[in-house]
């Protein structure tokens, strides 16, 4: 192999011209070596000038061009003229590691040549190195324990050599392999080494060098050590010279120091093989770790062994030092058993204990100031290696030696500096010397409520004389007085030098009476007797029956339970004496005296709540005890003599039927009854019954003269009275009776007592009332009512011409539609417009139904009327299951109907535009005469007027007239009805029409309330058209025949009260004649008056009658 020669990176390479260069070359460059990134110079001259030279690299020609195209880092140096061809390559890598040859084209100068081959050899060095740990960390190993490190340079050319460095030191054990790089011509070296640390390694470096011809310096890559090794054996430092040895109580610190180790040494410090104690600190530059042990040493610590160990992660054991305690310690306590407490000239027996103790202790008695000499004494192994003594003592006590103190006292010279002792006090017993009651003198009489006060002494004594009170052999104590703190006393023991005394004090009772009060003090007892004059104790009246009924016998015993001395019993009843008889004795509490007496009685309802009294009397007390018996009788109600039997009224004015009954338990229930009627106990529209029973009317018509019957009942029975109402009144002028229909027509059947009336193909004029009398010559004769209820299909009024209904189409006005119909049963209205069904659930359609007999009315009342949509023809039809009846209503405008009204069924019908409304006067009534015309605007034509005038005028006559008959006519109807039934017949009676009133709310109360806010629909006097409250049990019928047109709906039957409003939730509108501003639409509060206050100004109101809380002759037989 020829001779390499490296270029420095620092400039061009030299090249040595050979000294014989081949033939037509004059200097040519030899084999070069290069580092990657150095400039190298390839020499070529040639002899003939002008030749056409080139390079080529591993045989491609590059060109004669001195640029070299496509090899930027080439270019061609020198002076051609001179043959100087020279190739220069800059920043020499891998790629330029190539053979070169200088070529010489032929030429006219000469011949073409070929210079010999030079090799470039790139040198790569290695850029860096991968250590395993990796390079830069620090490692932790064990000493001793062997590792393995591994050494990875990079690509380099030639492949690098690498060694490792421990310390310092180079690692022997090493193996390296020579791998081909990442790139052709590229080497790389992965080397191993086997490293044992040691504990001297710790902290220093482990370096992994590589060299290479291309490198300066090697390059290196390192760890750091962190070698783990166990710490240097514990040693404890005792504070005193005799190791181990030390005394209870004292506190005792002993320091633990162990050097060298990583991680430096944990210590622990154990007692007798457990922990006491895991603190330790380490001072890290001189590795040192110290624990030092405070504790307070306890006898109980005698021969405990105290270790100190070290061990850190690495130790293979665990290194420790200990000693053994050696405790000295006095007793902790001397004890003497027995008992310091004996009665006088008896021996007293005493041992004195000493508890362990190391070393022994010896023990004395002292008795005051002198030394008593022990019967005995005892050694015996105690705990923690201590000795335990004992010394008994016994000695004759006196009564001098009371209150000497006793002592036993422990010594050693061990602890000659201290003294153990232990002291009681002699208590020497000896009895009271007297014991004496002062209190009355036996034999006393004591009155019962007398303060007594009985004291108890004693002298001397030891210990002090418990004195304690007994009331015949029982203690008195503070527990029992709790019951009696009123009437007892007990004081607690005092003394007055050797005196000792207690006081009972205590208000003499009957419990008292010959009772023995004792007083004892240790064996010694006195004793004292009381005698207590008492009126009874306790007076019990025993009755032999509880329930009492009118014809009952009773009999009552006086008992007296006791009394001193005896008592006299005597009976009253209400303040009359009672002859009664001595019932057999009894014995008496306290030691006193019994008595009892009885008395017989056959009681009555007279006698409910009377008292029968039992009186005890002392004449040697002169003091008198009474106890009563209220007697509680059962017996049905009974009308008193007082009850008014008539009660007088005027028409239209009112009544009170009052109520004077007794019963026991009180009357449950008062019902009245008025011609077989029974009036509602919740009251109604012109009566109420009154808690008392009493029957309250107001609004009295003639019509209500006649026998009131009130039934009364309670639990034993009942009880009936008859009230009469007189009702007094101005008689009417020319009015004629009404006689009753003849029954000629009709089947009687009368079979026994049992009669019928048969009706055949029954007739809506045969509907109504009627009554059967039943006469056996004995007056009264009874009489019952019936009802015939005939269903027919409706009947729908129909006013001719067509009705029409007047409203402003202005959206702001709200009109309002009547229709009117009969028929049995109820019937249901339907509405249509245009032959469509009206959608009543539209907010601006409320309908209000009313039913009341056989007579059926709805009304259809349109809010907010808009002359597009409600200008149509309505259609109401009336349907029950027997089949239905139409009629028709036009809703116009007003400019059609002339500003008029149309007259429908004796009634007016219309809407009132708000100028009209708002052009009412303040103080007008609140509704209008047939015969007056609406106000309206200046300037109307006189000629319509008057006919409007006119119109009106006749059609108030035509009401008056009517409503006149149609009153004269119910008036002979209503006296007409037959007299009340006796009590236990019929009470029912059905009335002469179907009768199934109820009210229907409204549909949509939100559309009523913006219906009537806006406009409200003006009437005339509600004489003429009036939907009844629901029927009262005063009105009479309907009468048959009568024709529609008549009236719309009868008045009142018996007054002639107004009805200017609806009952509550029905045709609120219609009848709430409120006049309103028409730019106001608020209610004006202190216009609206209540509708039911007409009529009810002192009963509750009442709730609207539902069809199924009606009684039963508002109900009616259906046929």
């Amino acid at each position: 192999m020829q001779r390499r020669k490296t270029a420095k990176m620092e400039g061009l390479a030299q090249l040595p011209i050979p000294a014989s260069a081949p033939r037509g070359f004059w200097a040519l460059s030899e084999n070069l070596t290069a580092v990657e990134g150095a400039t190298v110079e390839l020499r070529c001259g040639v002899t003939a000038p002008g030749s056409v030279v080139q390079w080529a690299k591993d045989g491609l020609l590059l060109g004669p061009d001195p640029g070299i195209p496509g090899f930027p880092r080439y270019r061609l140096k020198g002076d051609p003229a001179k043959g100087e061809f020279h190739l220069h390559i800059e920043a020499c890598d891998l790629s330029d590691d190539a053979e070169y040859e200088c070529q010489v084209s032929r030429s006219e100068m000469g011949p073409e040549l070929l210079s010999p081959r030079v090799i470039l050899s790139i040198l790569v060095p290695p850029k860096v190195l991968q250590l395993t740990p990796e390079a830069g960390s620090t490692v932790t190993w064990v000493a001793g324990q062997e590792y393995t490190v591994s050494c990875v340079s990079g690509d380099a050319k030639p492949a690098p050599d690498i060694t490792f460095l421990q310390s310092g030191q180079t690692i022997s054990d090493v193996s390296a392999n020579v791998n081909e790089g990442s790139q052709e011509k590229l080497f790389m070296t992965e080397a191993t080494a086997r490293v044992t640390p040691q504990s001297s390694d710790n902290g220093q470096l482990l370096v992994c060098e590589a060299s290479s011809p291309a490198l300066d310096t090697p390059i290196k890559a390192s760890i750091t050590m962190n070698v783990l090794f166990p710490p240097g054996p514990p040693v404890i430092q005792w504070p005193g010279l005799e190791e181990g040895h030390v005394r209870a109580g004292q506190s005792l610190e002993l320091p633990c120091t162990a050097r060298g180790g990583n991680p430096p040494a944990t210590l622990q410090w154990l007692k007798n093989g457990q922990p006491v104690s895991t603190a330790w600190g380490t001072e890290h530059v001189q590795a040192v770790a110290r624990s030092v042990l405070v504790m307070t040493v306890q006898p109980e610590d005698h021969g405990a062994r105290l270790s100190c160990e070290a061990y850190n992660s690495v130790s293979t054991g665990t290194q420790e030092q200990s000693i053994t305690l050696q405790v000295t310690f006095p007793p902790s306590a001397i004890t003497i058993l027995g008992s310091a407490s004996q009665t006088e000239n008896k021996n007293v027996t005493l041992c004195c204990i000493a508890k362990s103790s190391r070393p022994r202790v010896l023990l004395q008695w002292w008795l005051g100031g002198r030394q008593l000499l022990p019967t005995d004494e005892t050694v015996m192994d105690g705990l923690h290696g201590g000795h335990i003594s004992m010394s008994n003592l016994t000695f004759l006590v006196r009564r001098e030696d009371n209150g000497l103190t006793l002592t036993c006292e422990a010594f050693s010279e061990a602890f000659a500096k201290e003294t153990f002792k232990k002291s009681l006090t002699l208590n020497v017993k000896y009895p009271a010397q007297k014991l004496w009651i002062e209190g009355p003198p036996e034999g006393k009489y004591l009155r019962t409520g007398t303060r007594v006060r009985l004291v108890c002494l004693a002298i001397g004594g030891n210990p002090d004389p418990s004195l304690t009170w007994y009331k015949n052999s029982r203690v008195v104590t503070e527990q029992r007085l709790q019951q009696e703190s009123r009437r007892v006393h007990l004081g607690s023991t005092e003394k007055s030098g050797s005196t000792f005394s207690r006081e009972l004090v205590l208000v003499a009772g009957p419990s008292d009476n010959q009772a023995k009060f004792s007083c004892k003090a240790g064996q010694l007892i006195v004793s004292t007797q009381l005698v207590v004059q008492f009126p009874p104790t306790n007076l019990t009246i025993l009755a032999n029956v509880s329930a009492l009924r009118p014809g009952d016998a009773l009999n009552l015993t006086c008992v007296s339970i006791s009394s001193n001395p005896p008592v006299n019993l005597s009976w009253d009843k209400e303040g009359e004496r009672l002859e009664d008889v001595a019932a057999p004795p009894q014995s008496a509490p306290f030691k006193g005296s019994a008595a009892s007496r009885s008395v017989f009685l056959q009681v009555s309802s007279r006698d409910h709540g009377h008292r029968v009294t039992c009186r005890a009397h002392s004449a040697e007390l002169r003091e008198t005890v009474s106890s009563f018996y209220r007697l509680n009788v059962l017996y049905r109600p009974e009308f008193l003599g007082e009850q008014e039997l008539v009660v007088t009224a005027v028409e239209q004015g009112q009544a009170l039927l009052p109520v004077l009954v007794s019963a026991n338990p009180a009357p449950e229930a008062f019902n009245w009854t008025f011609r077989g009627y029974r009036l509602s106990p919740a009251g109604g529209p012109r009566h109420r019954i009154l808690s008392g029973g009493a029957l309250q009317l107001w609004n009295v018509t003639r019509a209500d003269d006649g026998f009131y019957q009130l039934h009364c009942q309670n639990s034993e029975g009942t009880a009936e009275a008859l009230v009469r109402l007189d009702v007094h009144f101005l008689g009417p002028q020319g009015e004629e009776e009404e006689e009753d229909h003849s029954l000629d027509d009709m089947e009687k059947i009368s079979k026994g007592s049992t009669g019928r009336l048969r009706i055949h193909h029954a007739k809506l004029t045969q509907a109504g009332a009627y009554q059967c009398i039943v006469d056996n010559g004995v007056a009264p004769p009874a009489r019952g009512l019936v009802r015939l209820v005939v269903r027919f299909a409706p009947q729908v009024e129909h006013p001719t011409p067509l009705t029409k209904v007047a409203a402003a189409g202005d959206s702001t006005s709200s009109a309002t539609l009547h229709c009117r119909a009969r028929g049995v049963p109820n019937i249901i209205f339907t509405w249509s417009k245009n032959g469509v069904p009206l959608d009543l659930q539209d907010p601006r359609y409320t309908e209000h139904t009313y039913h009341q007999g056989g007579v059926h009315s709805s009304l259809l009342t349109i809010a907010n009327v808009s002359a597009a949509q409600d200008y149509a023809l309505f259609t109401c039809t009336a349907t029950n299951p027997l089949g239905s009846d139409h009629t028709n209503i036009q809703l116009v405008s007003i400019s059609m109907m002339g500003g008029g009204w149309e007259g429908v069924g004796g009634m007016l019908l219309g809407s009132t535009p708000k100028s009209l409304v708002g052009s009412v006067p303040s103080g007008e009534p609140d509704h209008q005469e047939p015969t007056e015309q609406p106000a309206g605007p200046p300037g109307l034509p006189l000629l319509p007027v008057l006919f409007a005038v006119g119109g009106l005028l006749l059609l108030s006559n035509a009401s008056c007239v009517a409503g006149f008959l149609w009153r004269r006519r119910l008036k002979h109807l209503a006296e007409g009805i037959s007299e009340k039934t006796e009590a236990g017949s019929e009470e029912e009676r059905v009335r002469n029409e179907y009768e199934e009133s109820q009210w229907t709310g409204d549909r949509d109360t939100q559309s009523s309330m913006a219906s009537t806010s806006e406009v409200e629909p003006y009437y005339h006097s509600m004489k003429d058209f009036s939907p009844r409250l629901p029927p009262t049990l005063e009105e009479g019928s309907y009468p048959q025949g009568l024709k529609d047109e008549d009236m719309a709906f009868p008045g009142h039957l018996y007054d002639e009260v107004e009805r200017m409003y609806a009952p509550s939730g029905a045709w609120g509108p219609l009848y709430d004649e409120v006049h309103m501003d028409p730019y106001d639409l608020r209610w004006h509060e202190d216009k609206y008056e209540n509708p039911r206050g007409i009529y009810d100004r002192v009963a509750e109101d009442l709730d609207a009658v539902r069809s199924d809380s009606l009684p039963f002759e508002l109900r009616g037989e259906l046929v």
